[in-house]
């Protein structure tokens, strides 16, 4: 009770201090996650449908899912220094593997019948991706961009230990100062933020499966 009490405190003597790391913590996570949908969602569709460059892409993938968060910001340091376009970056690669992996899925696991009447009515190999392909794998699609949002919103904390800002400012500082108040308050509303990515996106994922249900 007396930490609890201690990060109302905090929280109410230091609304803005709060809602700025806030606001900056969904920047950090909405352009990163922006711009591993932009990488990962093209290429995708540019390899599912060859065989070996979707197994690379896919191994590719898999091998960057196995490096921690905070070991690409570090390896990201000395490049391009500290601040918000390296924990950008960073969260961009974490986005990228489930993105990429379920879209390239997805795909490949496209009705094959719905193709071949695509391909009866003349489509093109863009037309056919886009109008076809696209739709038949949006559930998987989805549900990678699902796994993406709340790791990209979660790993966003780590930002903080190159200058990159957010929530996790708090978290540091309130260990550095032993501001129990403070720390507890970063935490928090990161696993809030987190908790309410995920909800937000089950949502729309069932309010998409009821819409192709219905089609």
């Amino acid at each position: 009770m007396e930490a609890l009490a201690g990060a109302a405190g905090w929280l109410a003597a230091n609304p803005l201090t709060f809602l700025g790391a806030v606001g900056d913590h969904l920047m950090l996570s909405l352009v990163g996650l922006g711009l591993g949908i932009l990488v990962a969602l093209p290429l995708g569709v540019a390899v599912a449908h060859r065989p070996r460059l979707a197994e690379a892409a896919i191994a590719g993938a898999g091998a960057l899912r196995t490096i921690p968060s905070l070991a690409v910001l570090a390896a990201l340091l000395p490049l391009l220094g500290v601040g918000f376009t390296p924990s950008v970056l960073a969260l961009a690669l974490l986005a990228l593997p489930p993105v990429l992996v379920n879209t390239v899925t997805g795909l490949r696991g496209a009705d094959r019948a719905a193709l071949d009447a695509a391909r009866g009515l003349g489509m093109g190999a863009v037309r056919r991706a886009l109008q076809v392909e696209l739709p038949l794998a949006s559930p998987l699609v989805f549900a990678g961009l699902r796994i993406a949002a709340v790791q990209v919103v979660s790993a966003a904390a780590l930002a903080t230990f190159i200058g990159g800002g957010g929530l996790g400012d708090l978290v540091t500082q309130g260990l550095a100062l032993l501001d129990t108040g403070r720390m507890l308050v970063g935490a928090v509303a990161i696993a809030l933020l987190a908790l309410a990515t995920e909800a937000g996106f089950g949502l729309l994922e069932r309010h998409l499966a009821r819409r192709m249900g219905g089609a």
